[in-house]
């Protein structure tokens, strides 16, 4: 295992190199190390918008690169792309937020540069409880100035929600948006060319991505959400990436670590519900948090439980 000191030589920064990199820190967005998933991923982001596709991968290159001049990176973590992930949400995140300008680039850069910071002092803090940082610097960094800057034009008025059932078209959609929304897409296409990168890592963690959804969909209908919402993926993403950190990444592959990533992918939709009614007011959104505190607590716990799998020696 390189070095911090290793990570960033010269020798390691030839073109492939940095390709691999990046493509890796687009990757571990959904917990995965493949370089070809993380280019299968940047292709989701192209194909739903072009402009998020640049600014996901402006946000991967900023984070990165200030990893590596801070020489920040503790083991591999700067070649697995653990020092780009949240850069790369954090790219698109202020995208869709503040629309294409210089000004939206010029945040980018500077917002993937603090989360680069974030991530390094998370990872210290998190090291006794042996919990991994997940996405929780995107949060904090995306949720400060999606509250403290103004929006460039007024938000328009937000649609009375439809309070019928869910339609076998909406359920369609929502399986895909449930996918899709882990990077803030919003064309169903998006989701499933994400879910062909999670195959790509493993049949496990695309098996999980869906059976994921699929439960945050069945949740979401037992609880009553409104079908317009649940159709758009705003449900189900926190879900999707819950099934795979539990049940393909941090935990033993048993069925009772099955059931129990399950049990999380349930308690993790009305968590998503309540956060959204939280943040609304101010103008901000649940992000990712109600999958990092879930994944968090049920990890916590799992070492706890006195059944086969329930322990984890993979966080990141």
């Amino acid at each position: 295992m390189p070095t911090a000191d290793q990570a960033v030589r010269p020798a390691g920064w030839r073109p492939i190199a940095v390709g691999r990199t990046q493509a890796r820190g687009i990757a571990q967005v959904a917990l995965s190390a493949n370089p070809w998933t993380g280019l299968l991923f940047l292709a989701a982001l192209f194909a739903d918008d072009w402009r998020i596709g640049v600014s996901g991968l402006l946000g991967t290159v900023a984070s990165t690169a200030t990893a590596a001049a801070l020489r920040s990176d503790r083991g591999d973590r700067l070649e697995q792309g653990l020092e780009g992930y949240c850069g790369c949400l954090v790219g698109i995140a202020l995208l869709v937020r503040f629309g294409a300008s210089w000004r939206t680039a010029l945040l980018v850069v500077l917002a993937a540069a603090v989360c680069s910071v974030l991530t390094t002092a998370a990872a210290r803090l998190l090291e006794r409880p042996g919990l991994p940082v997940l996405t929780a610097p995107y949060c904090l960094v995306v949720g400060v100035m999606t509250i403290a800057l103004p929006e460039p034009t007024a938000a328009p008025a937000a649609a009375v929600a439809r309070t019928a059932g869910p339609s076998m078209a909406d359920i369609g959609h929502a399986f895909c948006d449930n996918i899709g929304q882990v990077f803030i897409l919003d064309k169903w296409y998006a989701g499933l060319i994400l879910l062909a990168g999670l195959l790509v890592t493993s049949w496990r963690a695309a098996a999980a991505a869906a059976g994921g959804s699929a439960l945050a969909i069945v949740t979401a209908c037992a609880m009553g959400l409104p079908a317009d919402r649940l159709s758009e993926g705003l449900y189900g993403y926190n879900a999707v990436l819950v099934a795979i950190a539990l049940a393909a990444t941090f935990l033993a592959p048993t069925p009772w670590t099955a059931g129990y990533a399950a049990l999380a992918v349930v308690a993790s939709v009305p968590f998503t519900t309540a956060w959204t009614a939280f943040a609304q007011p101010s103008g901000g959104s649940p992000f990712t948090w109600p999958f990092v505190v879930t994944t968090w607590l049920f990890l916590a716990a799992a070492p706890a439980m006195d059944r086969p799998g329930m322990s984890y020696g993979k966080a990141k």
